[in-house]
């Protein structure tokens, strides 16, 4: 079991920086914003998924072993699925690989679109000579402002208190006489994705900053709601469905903005020369904050309470929305050449 753990973490690890970067190379400049979403809403239709698939448990005690097994499908599928996708033209183009970049656009966009990407990148200095940025580079001066901006909203994402809403989701429900587990973590799944399909209709109209400021100021507010149900007694006889009604908008704010844009907007922001590990890095601190969230939460809320525990991720929102608003970068309709012309200017 430790060992399947690891190797599915090994994949997870792997896929969750490759796929966000590949669709943002790849995808045109007017629909990335959708198709950098549409990740995360199948990220969250999987969740829901396997959340439903639990169902069967109570009645037959190997049921897990068909899960496990399961979970084979969609992973062949991906390595299929990518063993015929062509590489970035993007990085093939940074390689020199001309020819190869070249058949690798008409498989993407067709024959008359070669010419078009051709310009654009060689317009944004993706042929540049200039080699790759080493891991310590992503700590100079050149580079730092943009690559903290992708931990910090990463940082922010998780202590938020995603995961802790999703893990205190079930006593939740059963506060208010949803007495099924695997139920109520479906009813969680259910409005992730509801919001996602929201945040995908949305990206390339309102835009990835607006979203994100959207997003966690309605999750300050689901936070402060869930807070009081637990501290106000006032609110003692409607605690259970007002704590239910907090945790269904803190999970549709979420996913309006907070879940799916970090992914797509970093590696639109960070520069050819820089993207692939400053993507790493950032996912990085992703699951090492999920980590800690995991292993310290249930601790924290013994010594303080869950009151004032919701109360902290209620500030963290807010904190994060102010931050969103002094350095996020919009990246609506503009191409990666673009956006990274305009922050070597500004820099």
């Amino acid at each position: 079991m430790i060992i399947g753990r690891l190797l599915a973490g090994v994949g997870i690890g792997i896929s969750s920086a490759i796929v966000p970067l590949y669709i943002s190379e790849i995808s045109p400049t007017e629909i990335r914003g959708a198709l950098g979403s549409v990740n995360q809403l199948f990220i969250c239709i999987g969740i829901l998924v396997a959340l439903v698939a639990g169902l069967p448990l109570a009645g037959n005690p190997i049921w897990w072993r068909t899960m496990f097994a399961v979970a084979i499908f969609p992973a062949v599928l991906m390595a299929l699925g990518m063993a015929v996708c062509p590489e970035s033209p993007r990085w093939l183009f940074q390689q020199g690989k001309l020819s190869q970049a070249e058949t690798a656009m008409k498989k993407l966009y067709g024959k008359e679109k070669v010419a078009e990407v051709m310009h654009g990148l060689r317009a944004g200095g993706e042929g540049s000579t200039e080699p790759d940025a080493g891991w310590f580079d992503l700590f100079s001066k050149r580079y730092w402002k943009v690559v903290s901006v992708g931990a910090a909203l990463f940082l922010f994402q998780q202590f938020a208190g995603i995961n802790a809403v999703v893990y205190y989701s079930t006593a939740v429900f059963r506060s208010a006489g949803i007495s099924s587990d695997v139920a109520a973590s479906a009813l969680v799944g259910a409005s992730n994705v509801f919001g996602t399909i929201i945040a995908s209709s949305l990206m390339d109209k309102r835009g990835r900053k607006s979203l994100l400021i959207t997003s966690f100021t309605g999750m300050a507010a689901s936070m402060l709601l869930l807070s009081l149900c637990f501290t106000w007694k006032s609110l003692a006889p409607y605690s259970g469905t007002l704590a239910v009604l907090g945790t269904v908008l803190y999970v549709l704010s979420f996913s309006l903005g907070a879940g799916p844009v970090p992914a797509l907007l970093l590696p639109e922001i960070f520069s050819s020369r820089i993207r692939a590990k400053a993507v790493a890095l950032s996912l990085g601190m992703h699951w090492v904050s999920n980590f800690v969230i995991g292993l310290c939460f249930l601790s924290v809320v013994t010594r303080f309470g869950i009151g004032r525990v919701y109360l902290g991720f209620a500030t963290v929102c807010v904190l994060a929305a102010l931050y969103i608003a002094g350095n996020v970068v919009e990246t609506k309709g503009r191409s990666l050449e673009e956006i990274e012309r305009a922050l070597s200017t500004a820099d």
